[in-house]
């Protein structure tokens, strides 16, 4: 298909664009503003495209920050919620940013997602980026240059490949934040999709949603999605992780080896037929049902608003406050190492 550049703008005089790529089936649209996943389309049962990520068509929405910041973005330098904003590196702590209660949360007020990436490739089917986040930015140690690919494979999947080197020893844990429905661009609740899980345990959280450091088996609770649940089934049995968490907001601990590819979920929608499927290596993935979403924003279509339980994220991740939980993989990236990640959406239809 025919590469396209969207919606140009500028930030900070930079050019910020919307850059299209896809392989006549599925296209994506990626912004290089926080690295950002503005659209994919992709068909239903009977051939009809439709954008099945949830956001704005709006470029300056994005970067005005008008309603959820996190919409679509590439999220760090530490994806997910840090203790209290402290860490501990090599015997020096830090203090981040909280932006999230007591809590520092992807990366803090600036991140990697209201920023600038450069434009290294633009081809048909792929996009690739490049951010240098400074030394001290959002509190965290070191030069870290990021470097984020994305690919509409010939099986229709949106292939994303992260690599990463520092010149000073920093936690390191990206993630792709892309809200998803699988009816399309009108949206409505996603408590009717049906999601399967390849995990056993899930790692347990306290009020304000940092991990306990303990590993919580699914069996018998309404965390168990290894065979295929509807989101809505259980989401309001009581359970007090569910009350933590306004709904499903953790951390799967996905089954087999971290470091290799395996799957980590599958996801339906039955009206429209689409479905996704998520490889990665990575350690984890954070399930989360856009509970905190009040419909206070419209998001693609004009006087349709974004309420709870509207959209849904897959993020794959190492485990959430990594650099605090001795028992958990490890996040520290060391000058002369390189942190690499690949995850992999692929969509289909059942007919």
């Amino acid at each position: 298909m025919k590469k396209e550049i969207e919606q140009i703008s500028k930030v900070d005089g930079r050019t910020v664009g919307i850059y299209t790529i896809g392989n006549g089936t599925v296209t994506a649209r990626i912004s290089n503003f926080g690295a950002r996943v503005i659209g994919i389309d992709t068909p239903d049962r009977n051939g009809i495209q439709d954008d099945i990520v949830v956001g704005y068509n709006e470029l300056d929405r994005y970067i005005n920050n008008t309603g959820e910041r996190f919409f679509g973005a590439t999220v760090g330098r530490v994806a997910n919620r840090i203790c209290k904003g402290r860490m501990t590196v090599d015997g020096v702590e830090y203090r981040l940013p909280v932006n999230n209660g007591a809590n520092s949360l992807h990366g803090g007020l600036k991140g990697i997602d209201m920023v600038v990436w450069d434009v290294l490739e633009h081809g048909e089917d792929s996009l690739v980026l490049r951010y240098v986040a400074p030394d001290g930015q959002d509190g965290y140690p070191g030069n870290l240059e990021i470097t984020m690919t994305f690919t509409v494979t010939a099986d229709n999947a949106l292939d994303l490949r992260y690599e990463a080197v520092t010149d000073k020893a920093t936690p390191v844990n990206l993630s792709q934040h892309a809200f998803f429905n699988l009816k399309g661009s009108r949206g409505g609740t996603i408590l009717d999709h049906s999601i399967t899980i390849c995990a056993d345990s899930i790692t347990p959280v306290d009020e304000t949603l940092i991990p306990t450091g303990e590993l919580m088996s699914v069996d018998g609770t309404p965390f168990d999605f290894r065979t295929p649940h509807l989101i809505g089934e259980r989401i309001e049995d009581g359970h007090q992780q569910l009350v933590f968490g306004g709904g499903y907001d953790h951390n799967w601990v996905i089954s087999g080896k971290a470091g290799t590819l395996r799957k980590a979920c599958i996801l339906t929608e039955e009206t429209s037929g689409r479905s996704v499927e998520v490889y990665t290596d990575q350690p984890g993935m954070q399930f989360y049902t856009g509970n905190f979403f009040d419909g206070s924003y419209d998001g693609k279509v004009k006087g349709i608003r974004v309420g709870r339980r509207d959209a849904l994220a897959l993020e794959t991740q190492n485990f959430p406050d990594a650099v605090n939980q001795p028992g958990f993989p490890p996040c520290i990236l060391r000058p002369g190492e390189k942190y690499t990640q690949h995850t992999f959406y692929r969509f289909s239809v059942q007919k």
